[in-house]
């Protein structure tokens, strides 16, 4: 009876890394202030800087760099969403548990609304500096870059987001060359920002788009909606159709004496166990 317990607790040691880990959360924060800082700060500070300003090119590197460079320092630790979109873009793909999305969204948006703070803080350290030249801020109509009408907004947020989801689901499938897919991904994400800053500033992101617009306020919250509602449509076409194409292999965990097993496998041991138990 001893034997088989201790057994048990070990199954439910292992059974819970599916489970909520707070350093998960931490990570997703870190993550998603550093994307928001380091991206929306090139924009803000680095971006028009008298002759030396890095320009569109360089904004969109800063968004990629920083994805880039966090996928391999927080990667192992939460998976490095840092963006509500691929969280449940993930989910929806069978590739992340559902009862995890709440928090791991929740964790997201408050990095990135310490990283648009943070950014304010010191930003406005410039003598010129004026929230009226947008922060950052995603817009359409008037408040787009190129002046771009709503529904040219949605549709590139709808596309653009479905393709950084594709791009982070095949990089990271089983059947793919092993450690580059943060580099895929990094530069995935530059791309995206090459071709839509001029539409929209670029979200593919909501948490990246309510940092700076709860900054700015004003029609950078009205018209918020389209920068949740568009990556969030466009993460979901993404799941289903790289599900159609490539399924995800199930999940697994590591039990004792018998290595990786898929999770229903795994429930069914501790049930076995739970049984044995009562029966000693």
């Amino acid at each position: 009876m001893g034997r088989a317990a201790k057994r048990r607790r070990q199954s439910r040691v292992h059974l819970g890394e599916l489970e909520m880990d707070p350093k998960k959360l931490v990570a997703e924060a870190i993550g998603t202030f550093w994307l928001t800082f380091g991206g929306c700060g090139s924009a803000v500070i680095a971006a028009a800087f008298p002759h030396v300003g890095i320009g569109l090119l360089g904004v969109s590197l800063a968004f990629g760099l920083t994805l880039l460079t966090m996928a391999y320092s927080i990667g192992h630790v939460s998976g490095c969403h840092i963006n509500p979109a691929v969280t449940i873009g993930l989910a929806a793909g069978g590739r992340f548990p559902a009862s995890q999305i709440g928090p791991y969204i929740v964790a997201q948006v408050i990095g990135a609304i310490i990283g648009a703070a943070l950014l304010y803080v010191i930003a406005r350290g410039a003598p010129d500096f004026t929230l009226a030249n947008g922060f950052a801020a995603n817009g359409y109509g008037e408040h787009s870059p190129g002046h771009y009408g709503v529904w040219s907004c949605f549709v590139t947020e709808i596309v653009m987001t479905a393709m950084f989801l594709f791009i982070i689901m095949g990089s990271t499938h089983g059947r793919a060359p092993a450690g580059f897919a943060p580099i895929a991904i990094g530069l995935g994400l530059t791309l995206i920002h090459l071709v839509s800053i001029p539409v929209t500033n670029t979200s593919v992101n909501p948490a990246r788009s309510i940092g700076p617009a709860l900054i700015v306020g004003g029609t950078a919250l009205s018209q918020l909606w389209l920068f949740i509602v568009a990556p969030l449509v466009g993460a979901a076409i993404a799941a289903i159709v790289h599900e159609l194409l490539l399924p995800a292999p199930p999940p697994t965990v590591t039990i004792p004496d018998q290595g990786p097993v898929p999770v229903a496998e795994q429930a069914t041991h501790v049930e076995a166990e739970a049984d044995e138990t009562s029966m000693g």
